[in-house]
């Protein structure tokens, strides 16, 4: 352990971003295309949307999510808005949905994704985000409703009134399904006292489903098959039907779920290009932020890329037959190697019983006494490799972040597939060197 970087190509396992051999070039230009060579299409690409977005897109957004989620009411094109991808819509959905001075906390499950604590620090949310912690069924709905309460009081209203919105007294943001960073999905059961939760608190749930579709089995099978439908509920699906739905008597009509969704997992994140599901009433109200009525909808031209896409089938194509088998054995070389080299050394992973994983990502714990930012530091410098560590996965200002000393994520969609279990096999050596010295009192 002298300090100096050895001759080792860098492999970075924090990336969370798709592998460039990934990308469906060939597919988004045939797209773009026949987009922009009818006229009938290019106009309204090339002119300013209409604010709840390229209605082609909408009809085909609902009739795809009707069947990947196997919805006995289909979605209608009412219940969707097209956004500028999960990021700028979250800043559009507390523009909207929140209030500086009204809305009392930010809830947000622990391990949460590190960039997503900024746009609630721009919404006026710094010093009042709040972590809830998750355990093997996903996010601790006792914790969450004690806190809750606590928090519960009268407070005033910056934002003046406007007939076609609402202000929520709790915002509450979760990544329910291959969790990132923590990679857990959350059980039937917790979506289900989640929505309760909301509702007895006036607390919007914001859901990021974006992994849902790159799914996989567990367990490496001899013949992979494509899992073409998902393996729970969403949030707001849950919300949509559970113990009379958004609908029922006293309810007015919003909902306490808003699912955010995106292409860019499963086209391209250049797409910029996402959608946002709700109630009608929802959704009207979101496509009212002033930055979508002043500036037309967002994704405008993208949109009827990502239509043709969705119509002929190629999105389907490249999500099941190139993504899903391409993740999956990256997901299963990167697995073979923590069995092989971490488990040995006392590290830990959450949900192993699981029988569909995904994702980009996988999370487990240190040996005692090894602390992650420790191993992170001897891995930059002996290893050239570079991990995800836990503290940057803490709730911005929140208490807790001592609970995440122990934590890596690692990724295994960015770097090249052969890398995989070489970085898991330097981290095992760096590991392996920082528990000898340990125990020969180095």
């Amino acid at each position: 352990m002298n300090g100096q970087m050895p001759h080792k190509s860098l492999i970075n396992l924090l990336r969370g971003w798709p592998n460039q051999s990934l990308l469906p070039v060939n597919q988004i230009k045939a797209a773009a295309v026949a987009a922009l060579s009818d006229a009938s299409v290019s106009t309204p690409a090339l002119l300013y949307g209409p604010d709840p977005g390229y209605e082609p897109l909408r009809e085909s957004i609902a009739r795809w999510l009707s069947r990947f989620y196997q919805l006995e009411a289909a979605v209608g094109a009412k219940r969707i808005c097209i956004t500028g991808g999960a990021s700028q819509n979250l800043a559009c959905l507390l523009q909207v949905f929140s209030d500086p001075l009204y809305t009392r906390n930010v809830w947000l499950v622990s391990p949460t994704y590190f960039r997503v604590c900024p746009i609630f620090h721009d919404n006026a949310f710094q010093g009042r985000l709040r972590s809830v912690p998750e355990d093997e069924q996903g996010i601790d709905i006792d914790f969450l409703r004690q806190r809750l309460r606590e928090a519960d009081q009268k407070s005033q209203t910056l934002k003046g009134p406007a007939p076609w919105r609402k202000i929520y007294r709790h915002i509450i943001y979760t990544v329910p399904t291959f969790s990132n960073p923590s990679s857990r999905t959350m059980s039937l059961a917790r979506r289900q006292e989640l929505v309760q939760v909301a509702r007895e608190h006036d607390a919007l749930v914001i859901t990021d489903d974006v992994y849902d579709q790159l799914q996989w089995p567990a367990r490496k099978p001899q013949n992979p098959p494509m899992l073409q439908h998902a393996i729970l509920p969403r949030v707001v699906d849950i919300d949509q039907g559970f113990e009379g739905g958004t609908e029922r008597r006293g309810a007015d009509g919003f909902g306490n779920a808003v699912s955010n969704g995106s292409f860019s997992k499963i086209a391209a994140p250049g797409t910029r290009c996402g959608w946002a599901e709700g109630t009608e009433r929802f959704i009207h109200a979101l496509s009212q932020c002033g930055s979508s009525v002043s500036g037309g909808a967002p994704s405008q031209m993208t949109s009827t890329f990502i239509t043709h896409l969705l119509d002929t089938g190629e999105l389907d194509h490249h999500i099941y037959t190139t993504l899903q088998p391409s993740y999956a054995r990256r997901y299963y070389s990167m697995m073979e190697a923590i069995e092989q080299h971490l488990l040995p050394l006392g590290v830990t992973l959450p949900q192993g019983d699981r029988e569909v994983v995904g994702g980009y990502f996988v999370w487990f714990a240190l040996p005692e006494p090894l602390l992650v930012n420790d191993v992170g530091r001897h891995a930059r410098e002996e290893e050239n490799l570079i991990i995800g560590e836990g503290p940057l996965f803490a709730v911005a200002g929140d208490e807790r972040t001592k609970d995440l000393e122990r934590q890596v994520r690692v990724c295994f969609s960015w770097e090249e597939e052969e890398k995989l279990a070489e970085g898991i096999a330097r981290l095992a050596a760096v590991i392996d060197r920082m528990l000898t010295g340990l125990s020969n009192g180095d």
